[in-house]
């Protein structure tokens, strides 16, 4: 992350929604790299992925599910950029299409200034060092039949990587990094909890000291409590390890702690990006303010006096999503412009980005 100091902590022994809510300014996003800044560590641009539909024993295709429909976006080296938005929208697609274990059916994803959209598998393995993916059930996501030592392990073996002391003394050391005992090398993940099976997962995703981590709702699964203690976790090993990290959530109260940046999504399109304080003090799609409206508010006197935006309907089907604007099914603003024609995600302020016709909160220019 951008910052150094602990302002984005969460304390543990409060909910998630109970954090302090002060939020440090962050390098402001843009499409295309700051002349100042860092060339950025991942550049996505046009990323499509689409599943096929086929019927029939000729497996004929009679449509796609539009997971992810074009989306651009940057991470710079250092910070941690969230992708928040409703279950279905194409985060988790998006995470796995950015790591490549998943193939993008348009769209291309450089990784250091280098494409690696159609890398082969054999090109693709020395890039796995780099990007590392915690991923979101931490039940599912590790080998019962296995040890701990034998998990977090793996990656040294796939990648014929002999670590100084030993893949045993290394793998050791990773599990005190994430607050596990040595002692856990020989035993298997249905002696732990939940909390404790996700310090697996990150220590394996740092085995070999990656400088990408893709986290696909890496606490959604555990107690608030664990939550807090999973999310201060991440924090001190980006701090200490210079991880650059891209989140993906639906808890728009956690990832307001761990983001330097937030893109918000809807129906495979990201409809706002923008710096995490501005978004929250000033969201500018409607999609993102009815997002913000819901997020659960510990002082009493604050929660009767915000006004709670109920959308209407469902989230249409990625088969056949809406002519237009995607969001104008559920959106009040919705006007014949929205109807007809796509708005593109552009920035009506200095690193905000919104794709909306009528957005909130607007320069008075616009």
């Amino acid at each position: 992350m951008t910052e150094t100091d602990d302002s984005k902590k969460i304390p543990v022994e409060k909910s998630a929604g109970d954090a302090p809510q002060e939020a440090a300014e962050a390098a402001p996003p843009t499409a295309a790299p700051a002349a100042a800044g860092p060339e950025p560590l991942l550049r996505v641009r046009g990323l499509v992925r689409h599943f096929p539909i086929t019927k029939g024993l000729l497996k004929r295709q009679v449509g796609a599910v539009q997971a992810v429909d074009g989306i651009d976006f940057d991470v710079r080296p250092g910070e941690t950029l969230g992708v928040v938005g409703e279950s279905g929208c194409g985060k988790s697609t998006m995470g796995r299409l950015i790591t490549r274990l998943d193939e993008p059916t348009g769209g291309s994803i450089e990784f250091e200034g280098r494409d690696i959209t159609h890398l082969s598998q054999g090109r693709l393995r020395p890039m796995r060092r780099d990007v590392q993916m915690i991923f979101q059930d931490p039940y599912g996501s590790l080998n019962p039949r296995h040890t701990i030592g034998g998990i977090v392990g793996t990656p040294f073996r796939l990648q014929g990587v002999e670590p100084e002391g030993g893949v045993k003394k290394e793998v050791q050391r990773l599990l005190e990094l994430v607050g596990l005992s040595p002692e856990h090398y020989n035993r298997y993940p249905h002696e732990f909890s939940g909390g404790q099976r996700q310090r697996i997962g990150i220590a394996r995703a740092l085995a070999l000291k990656p400088k990408l981590v893709v986290a696909d709702e890496p606490v959604s699964a555990l107690d608030v409590s664990i939550q807090a203690q999973v999310v201060n976790l991440m924090d001190d090993l980006q701090e200490e390890l210079g991880l650059t990290y891209v989140i993906i959530a639906h808890d728009l109260s956690v990832i307001r702690h761990v983001s330097d940046r937030i893109a918000v999504m809807y129906l495979g399109k990201i409809v706002e990006l923008a710096d995490r304080k501005a978004l929250y003090d000033s969201p500018m799609h409607p999609y993102t303010k009815a997002l913000l409206s819901a997020v659960p508010v510990p002082d009493p006197k604050r929660r009767t006096q915000r006004d709670r935006i109920l959308l209407k309907g469902d989230v249409p089907s990625p088969i056949n999503p809406p002519s237009g604007c995607r969001f104008r099914t559920r959106c009040w603003k919705a006007t014949e412009e929205c109807t007809t024609t796509e708005p593109p995600l552009v920035a009506l302020r200095t690193g905000h980005q919104v794709a909306c016709h009528h957005p909130e909160n607007a320069p008075n220019d616009q």
